[in-house]
């Protein structure tokens, strides 16, 4: 790349890609249909997930496996102030009342504080896999198999994460990914739902699509018959054939991806690991895989002499994006209103999300990218 601006995420798009859109575009079949049902068949290979159901995002698979478990008025689900508020809102637009549990050094739920937070009222836990990091989660399905509750993993940034040996979505009971632009595959927008429960997916496949009992595909194919019946009121969350087109073969091209990200954040952790001006991610013992869709850093505001904000700009003034994931959640209007929460609250995500910031990371970014954004930032703090 030149020395005009480095964005912070940027999409790597193959040649093959770019083709097999255009190929979808000139067949006359752009909604969903056979690219949807290919690239579904994919990611279940890749996942080791039984039954995968590709959507219009990872908001739509969170919302949609939330209303499948049919959440009544007062109805609780417990998540992470970290996070997207997609994770709140989609508890919220599901009838359910979002209980937040505080975080700990990896950015991930203290999975030691869930316990206390479980009520009779409790339907089911929401773990956030912060950046590509995968929560703890034997602790959380013990917690379920206690107190019955499902476990619906938030697993946006993650594809490509595993678990103790085993691929998220390849296991336990709900997870959500999503391939919006700055994750580590994209369909442009769009997501999908994985689950081992065929009632589960039964229900989501009807919400995905206007509460029908049969696809566009199933109706106006070739072989298709146009009747249909309405089961239940729905949703427009299907993914097309054009977003799964691109996503054929970005989902080809991840392990690849996930290769490149892990050698920049390691290579980030290694030319930064003295700086006394920031605090670097921390990663748990237990056997994970991470995926690196993030790599962030807290500022030391007493020792950078500056707060995350004013570096966030400067970086910007010296032609180098960066991200903020995220302001903490229970601190948006809407939530301070309607639950109460306030300052004080999760004082560990409240301290974390008043300081991290994201650094470029993504495929195509060069070690030579990269030299320049710790060189500006050493500039920016001396």
């Amino acid at each position: 790349m030149s020395d005009s601006f480095l964005p912070f995420s940027k999409p790597s798009i193959s040649e093959a890609a770019i083709a097999e859109v255009v190929e979808c575009l000139r067949s006359g079949w752009i909604t969903t249909g056979p690219r949807v049902q290919k690239f579904e068949q994919a990611l279940a290979k890749y996942l080791n997930a039984p039954l995968v159901a590709a959507l219009s995002s990872a908001t739509a698979g969170l919302h949609l496996a939330l209303l499948a478990l049919d959440l009544k008025p007062g109805d609780e689900v417990i998540t992470s102030p970290l996070t997207f508020v997609a994770s709140l809102n989609t508890i919220v637009l599901a009838g359910g009342k979002p209980i937040l549990v505080d975080i700990d050094e990896t950015y991930n739920l203290d999975v030691s504080l869930i316990e206390k937070a479980i009520t009779p009222k409790t339907r089911a836990i929401m773990p956030v896999h912060f950046s590509g990091l995968p929560v703890n989660l034997d602790p959380i399905f013990e917690l379920a198999k206690k107190y019955q509750l499902r476990v619906i993993e938030d697993a946006a940034q993650a594809i490509g994460s595993s678990y103790q040996g085993k691929m998220l979505g390849s296991f336990g009971d709900i997870q959500s990914f999503s391939f919006h632009p700055n994750k580590n595959i994209t369909t442009g927008e769009g997501g999908c739902v994985t689950t081992q429960d065929q009632a589960l997916m039964t229900a989501i496949q009807v919400l995905r699509f206007h509460g029908i009992d049969r696809t566009a595909w199933d109706r106006y194919s070739k072989k298709g018959d146009q009747g249909y019946d309405v089961i239940k009121p729905g949703y427009k969350y299907n993914m097309t054939d054009m977003q799964a087109a691109l996503g054929i073969h970005q989902l080809a091209d991840l392990e690849g991806f996930i290769q490149r990200r892990t050698e920049l954040a390691e290579r980030y952790l290694s030319l930064l690991s003295d700086w006394p001006e920031i605090a670097m991610p921390k990663l748990p013992t237990y056997e994970l895989r991470h995926s690196w869709h993030l790599f962030c850093i807290l500022i030391h505001p007493d020792k950078a002499g500056m707060n995350r904000d004013t570096f966030m700009q400067k970086m910007k003034e010296n032609e180098i994006g960066t991200g903020l994931h995220y302001n903490a959640a229970h601190l948006y209007k809407f939530y301070r209103d309607t639950y109460g929460f306030k300052e004080g609250d999760f004082p560990v995500a409240e301290n974390i999300c008043a300081r991290i910031v994201s650094l470029p990371l993504f495929p195509a970014l060069t070690n030579d990218d990269q030299d320049r954004v710790i060189s500006t930032m050493r500039r920016i703090f001396d």
